[in-house]
């Protein structure tokens, strides 16, 4: 297995990852609370750790990912409200909205998907637990855990005790143990959906429904934990209070959060109303250049959105889709002559995955390892336009720089659909049609019938098919994804 280095929030520092079990990886991801379509804040972790996964599958350990829907919150009841709907049918028309745009941005889906409302019965259990074991306290009807009783309270975010009340999310009520105690278990209100409990019909609080769910699934100690870095605290700080108060063990050996995206400078926030919908930043751009404009920076640090970085990711993907075409027209064409330009193309190749894979195994650093690719990419177009040129060509050097740059792609997961195309039965009858219609082009430029010739050209460029004429003929493309 590869040596792979994470910063760890919950350390402060950066260690080499030992997984609980040798040769498996569990991980669980704070997912959305949909009661809207999913922002591109929300897109950010889902790449990130689709990414994170491919890599860990790649070099060979057996990863199972877990991310929640968090189905009963207080906004999807305002919002149901609101419309004079329910709860359940404003989730499961924003989770559906969800997996549109995830899938549409090729990440692979999660092994499980669990919602709250699917697990009470675990989270009242795990509630019950707390009381027993002396961190939690019955109100009237509502259940909260006391802060007091777990000492090391804050070693997630490193905050004072007594300065952890700004800014969060705290349930006011002067008949709490102390003010940061936070709702385990909340009395029903009217207008509300409720459950059984012994405490009285209620529902839970945000917190317990991440930890009754993370160790239904993956056990009460698990590899990986994910999300915002504004989930930190109170949400992943009560987690870690709640999990271990009640197994008495630790929760998770790796705590990982990704940065915030800005707009100009600033957080994207929905006060702020600077938040833009995957869906309508897919009108203008393509899922490649989204998913990849996504990855162009580590996951910690801040990404700020702009229309100048998305134009820019478009010609990357264009310019990469460029290059995928020239790999399999190399690896088609004939030749084993070893010269000195496919020599540089195998050494390039071989450093583009080296650099690429020590990129990744230190933290995930995709914006570092995405370079790489792009070194491949340049050496890629030089070694085409040698052969084109007259320069021997090798065969076996150009099917091993394709399979690097597939590899490293995968990984990444952009131009999935340009590699398939060009695997496919029928877009081998597409090139096999491209190639007849460029012959009857050429003919007509031979019989200097121009404005044919280039009335063919621009009615493929309408259909975004690019033509390019070069001294040894003609070559098409397509333009975008």
């Amino acid at each position: 297995m590869e040596e792979i280095k994470v910063y760890n929030t919950l350390t402060k520092d950066k260690t080499v990852f030992k997984p609980v079990t040798p040769g498996e990886v569990k991980i669980y991801v704070c997912g959305v609370t949909p009661y809207n379509h999913p922002h591109i804040g929300n897109a950010r972790p889902a790449v990130t750790w689709d990414v994170i996964r491919r890599y860990l599958t790649y070099v060979g350990y057996k990863v199972t990912l877990v991310q929640n829907f968090t189905d009963v919150d207080d906004k999807i009841i305002n919002k149901a409200n609101a419309e004079g709907s329910d709860w359940k049918t404003i989730s499961d028309r924003y989770i559906d909205a969800y997996f549109k745009v995830i899938d549409a941005l090729h990440v692979r889906r999660a092994d499980v998907y669990p919602r709250v409302s699917d697990h009470m019965d675990d989270i009242i259990h795990m509630v019950e637990k707390l009381i027993e074991n002396g961190h939690a306290y019955q109100l009237d009807h509502d259940v909260y855990y006391d802060i007091s009783t777990f000492k090391p309270y804050c070693k997630l975010s490193g905050r004072k005790v007594e300065d952890m009340l700004a800014g969060a999310r705290v349930t006011v009520n002067t008949d709490k143990k102390n003010p940061g105690d936070f709702a385990l278990w909340k009395g029903a209100k009217p207008g509300e959906p409720a459950w059984d409990s012994p405490w009285g019909k209620g529902r839970p609080g945000w917190h317990i429904e991440c930890s009754a769910m993370s160790i239904h699934y993956l056990g009460e100690t698990f590899d990986f934990h994910g999300g915002g870095s504004d989930l930190i605290f109170p949400h992943h700080e009560n987690e870690i209070a709640q999990s271990e108060g009640c197994t008495g063990h630790p929760f998770v050996h790796y705590w990982l959060h990704n940065g915030f995206i800005t707009i100009n400078q600033e957080k994207m926030s929905k006060s702020l109303n600077n938040f833009f919908l995957v869906k309508d930043v897919l009108e203008k751009y393509s899922p490649d250049a989204l998913r990849f404009f996504l990855l162009s920076t580590h996951y910690r640090s801040p990404l700020d959105f702009s229309d100048e970085r998305l134009d820019e990711a478009e010609r990357n993907m264009e310019r990469l889709t460029d290059v995928i075409a020239k790999t399999k027209e190399l690896a088609k064409t004939e030749g084993n002559e070893e010269t000195a330009e496919s020599r540089a193309l195998s050494e390039a190749a071989d450093k583009a995955l080296a650099g690429f894979k020590a990129a990744m195994d230190d933290d995930f650093n995709t914006g570092l390892a995405s370079g790489f690719m792009f070194d491949l990419a340049k050496a890629i177009n030089v070694y085409y336009t040698a052969v084109h040129n007259g320069t021997a060509h090798n065969q076996a050097a150009a099917q091993h720089a394709k399979d690097v740059l597939k590899t490293i792609m995968d990984i990444l997961g952009i131009l999935e659909k340009q590699w398939k195309d060009t695997e496919s039965a029928s877009s081998e009858e597409y090139e096999a049609l491209m190639n007849v219609i460029l012959s009857i082009r050429q003919e007509a430029r031979k019989e200097k019938m121009y404005k044919i010739a280039d009335a063919i050209r621009d009615k493929l460029g309408e259909i975004g098919i690019v033509i390019e004429d070069s001294p040894t003929g003609a070559r098409w493309k397509k333009r975008g994804i």
